[in-house]
């Protein structure tokens, strides 16, 4: 598989030369370059040590041992590492979950060898950590990872230019063609290492589906290691084979995809589902000023792990190719579901999700698409195409605004203008092409400093 250089690097370098650095551990969902990440991170370090511990040979120093002084003194012997080079030295703990012990020490790397530098990363992980009685609380890192978004595919494809222009703000109107093609093959495709390396070599959408059906095949089978009980089981297989074809609706649990499965079930198995995130759900906010929290009481929409991966489920691919403007595919779902991923890409230290914003009224209910934090303001986001007029929703919500800012995601170039709600309420919509998603940290931060209300 190609050593695509991923954002996530950042962050592992910070945490390389940090004080105080404790062991890390590299949460995500399987196939989405944990492993590889660290490997190619790896040449950084003078002696790399990789310990898979679903091989008994590697899970026998955790074994051994109950000291981590000794575990350690083991590991470096057997390696011909100097212990005067414990500083420079990178032990990966891979699959650590087949290990509860080795999981329960990883504090004592923090506590009595701080030098050395420990990542630890596993399958079915988030599963491993709920069950640890003595978790190291306190004693750990997290980074968490996700596949490709758009920046990093431009870097896989190495289409350095494209990538130049995608990092100027505002991006400029000669690149906006070359970037939305890119980005309409992108939201095809997806951002699975794997499905990425291979098309990378062929080009042709026709070799990937192999590689999907393997994707999806191994998520589905894992279904006996998600669930607790045999109803559980068929409950998170239920919800894997009909959960694709449900994302341009909120979550109704209560016989989820005509199913007889009663509210508690379903809701028991997607937040499992959620725990190895495979899946997410997103939830709706009724707040309009900072923190935004979610509301757990209502229905949440569903977010799948990769964009690509529910085409090929639902075989969109081929309806796909040649769409001009993708905002109107699967019922316009398609976009917001990845312009979410695009968003969760983002939150690499920690496990947050974006909400959308909802105002449930028996005469006229309004939803935003999703809602961003910045400084004092929550910042509503609108993705969809047409004219500012058929805005209604962001109308509602910048009706009771206390700031002037607004964001619509479409197929168009980038602009910002003044727009004016039914009520007469004048205010700022920074139109953003797709292909900036994952941008809209940068983007609101250059409308704010940028513009005013004449």
């Amino acid at each position: 598989m190609d050593n695509f250089t991923r954002k996530v690097t950042v962050s592992l370098e910070s945490w390389r030369v940090s004080d105080g650095r404790k062991p890390l551990i590299i949460r995500g969902a399987r196939q989405v370059g944990k492993t590889t990440v660290v490997r190619t991170f790896a040449r950084s370090y003078e002696h790399y040590v990789m310990l898979n511990l679903e091989r008994s040979g590697d899970r026998s120093y955790f074994e051994k041992y109950e000291d981590i002084q000794l575990i350690v003194e083991d590991i470096l012997l057997s390696h011909q590492i100097p212990s005067k080079d414990l500083g420079s030295t990178l032990l990966f703990i891979d699959e650590i979950q087949e290990s509860p012990k080795a999981i329960q020490l990883l504090r004592y790397f923090y506590e009595d060898l701080p030098a050395l530098h420990v990542i630890a990363a596993g399958s079915l992980l988030e599963f491993a950590l709920a069950e640890v009685k003595h978790f190291p609380v306190g004693r750990v890192q997290y980074l968490y990872m996700y596949p490709l978004n758009f920046e990093e595919y431009l870097g896989a494809m190495e289409s350095p230019l494209l990538l130049k222009a995608l990092h100027q703000v505002p991006v400029k109107k000669t690149a906006h063609q070359a970037l939305l093609e890119q980005f309409n093959r992108y939201a095809i495709i997806g951002g699975m290492p794997e499905v990425m390396a291979r098309y990378k070599q062929q080009s042709k959408l026709s070799d990937l589906i192999g590689i999907y059906e393997g994707i999806w095949s191994t998520y589905k089978d894992d279904v006996e290691n998600y669930g607790k009980n045999a109803t559980q089981k068929k409950v998170i297989r239920h919800i894997m084979e009909t959960g694709p074809s449900v994302l341009d609706k909120r979550v109704k649990f209560q016989n989820f995809g005509n199913s007889n499965y009663k509210s508690r079930e379903v809701s028991e198995a997607m937040r499992d589902l959620d725990r190895a995130k495979v899946i997410r759900l997103i939830y709706p906010t009724t707040d309009m000023e900072i923190p935004i929290r979610p509301d757990f009481k209502k229905s949440p929409r569903l977010q799948f792990l990769d964009t690509g991966i529910v085409n090929h489920a639902l075989q969109l691919q081929t309806e796909l190719l040649g769409v001009e403007d993708l905002s109107s595919s699967y019922k316009g779902a398609l976009i917001p579901h990845l312009v979410t991923q695009e968003l969760l890409s983002l939150s690499t230290t920690t496990d947050r999700k974006p909400n959308f914003w909802v105002r449930e009224k028996s005469q006229a209910s309004s939803e935003v698409d999703l809602v961003y934090p910045y400084s004092t303001y929550v910042i509503p986001i609108e993705i969809k195409s047409g004219k500012a007029g058929k805005l209604r929703s962001l109308h509602q919500f910048m009706e009771r605004a206390d700031h002037p800012y607004a964001i619509r995601l479409y197929g168009g170039a980038f602009s910002v203008e003044e727009t004016i709600t039914p009520g007469g309420k004048s205010y700022l919509l920074m139109n953003m092409p797709y292909y900036l998603g994952a941008k809209i940290p940068e983007y609101i931060a250059y409308l704010v400093g940028n513009y005013e209300l004449n």
